[in-house]
């Protein structure tokens, strides 16, 4: 049996990632899982910060993403439920060309597979091989899968369930995001450029399981009206572009990301709420922070050494608890459903919009996960 350096378990976007990043130290890489079947109606959208994009530039990969597949991001601006509270956020303010660039799925998992078929380090694999370093990414089923490993991931289910779809508005979006937060649902419109140029939403919506599965239930005229009812008038009409997907909302993380001869990274070592989009920034960031560590090891140390893969733990360790933090504080906030706490989180929303230089942290916490 062939013995390779690596042995990436996942072939999601993080695995993918990090077996193109560790195949440029000249490691040896087995990429355990298939290439992702492309999916006309994968209507999922990621929103990605400018370190994200700078990894998948350096990987040879953004820029083979193809017309209407990326829509930079100029200005966010989050509502509460009620018309005091709001936030404005924008890329001039924060001195970036953008807040964030929101990319198509299917387009970046197909470029990542085109990327792997020319990686010479890199192999595909059905089944485990021999390898000193397995890098666990295996995303949402993985805490089943790496029971063995005894990391200990513990994952709460939030009883809800995200809702996907592409949208087409009577209005351009102009580069704007938009994000509701009430009690209970958090509903976020994306600007996109698929289907239509200029007038298209990515849309995330995180709901209580029963009334998501109401919505799906629904034609697609009455979902657009209950869509009208919370964006209003602001993004003109919105109609559907593509069929509605959804899944189930849990936050969770393991004890132990790593131990002799693994690591784990993105959705096998943490998962966090989609209300600020930064689940698949976390994970490329760890991809970031792994090859980093192992390509300035010591000559004599070795890439099973726990010692080094503890390295990369301390760094990520607490940006990203600080992460899931915030979003899941966010989350139970406006979940809240008394009106003394509506009071406080609005004018707490207007009171913060107000101070700039509170802004500009919070900017930069999302620009570099």
């Amino acid at each position: 049996m062939q013995a390779f350096d690596v042995q990436v378990s996942g072939a999601g976007i993080v695995g993918k990632s990090l077996a193109l990043s560790l195949a440029r130290l000249g490691l040896s890489v087995a990429l355990r899982g298939a290439p992702a079947a492309t999916a006309r109606d994968d209507v999922r959208a990621y929103a990605l910060n400018a370190a994200s994009v700078d990894l998948l530039q350096r990987l040879k990969v953004w820029d083979t993403l193809g017309a209407g597949a990326t829509t930079a991001v100029h200005d966010m601006v989050v509502r509460g439920d009620s018309s005091a509270g709001h936030l404005e956020f924008s890329a001039w303010e924060q001195r970036v060309g953008a807040l964030a660039v929101i990319t198509d799925a299917a387009a970046l998992e197909h470029e990542l597979d085109a990327a792997l078929r020319f990686a010479p380090h890199v192999t595909r694999a059905d089944a485990d091989v021999g390898a000193t370093l397995v890098a666990h990414c295996e995303g949402r089923g993985a805490a089943a899968s790496l029971h063995v490993l005894d990391a200990g991931f513990e994952r709460s289910d939030y009883g809800q369930k995200a809702i996907a779809a592409r949208l087409v508005a009577t209005l351009p979006h102009r580069h704007i995001a938009r994000q509701w937060f009430r009690s209970p649902d958090v509903l976020a419109l994306l600007p996109f450029d698929r289907p239509q140029a200029g007038r298209s939403y990515a849309l995330v919506w995180s709901l209580p399981a029963e009334r998501a599965d109401a919505l799906l239930a629904m034609e697609s005229a009455a979902f657009e009206g209950e869509l009208a009812q919370v964006a209003g008038a602001e993004v003109g009409a919105l109609g559907l572009g593509s069929e509605r997907a959804a899944w189930p909302l849990v936050v969770g993380g393991a004890a132990t990301w790593c131990g002799p001869g693994w690591v784990l990274l993105g959705d096998a070592a943490h998962v966090v709420h989609p209300l600020a989009g930064q689940g698949l920034n976390l994970g490329l960031a760890d991809v970031v922070a792994l090859s980093a560590v192992i390509a300035t090891r010591e000559p004599w140390r070795g890439l099973a050494d726990e010692r080094l893969l503890r390295r990369y733990v301390r760094q990520r360790a607490t940006p990203t608890w600080a992460m899931t933090r915030i979003t899941d504080g966010l989350l139970r906030l406006f979940a809240e459903p008394s009106a003394p706490i509506r009071e406080l989180r609005n004018n707490g929303m207007s009171i913060v919009n107000r101070v700039a230089p509170l802004k500009r942290w919070l900017t930069a916490r999302a620009l570099d996960s």
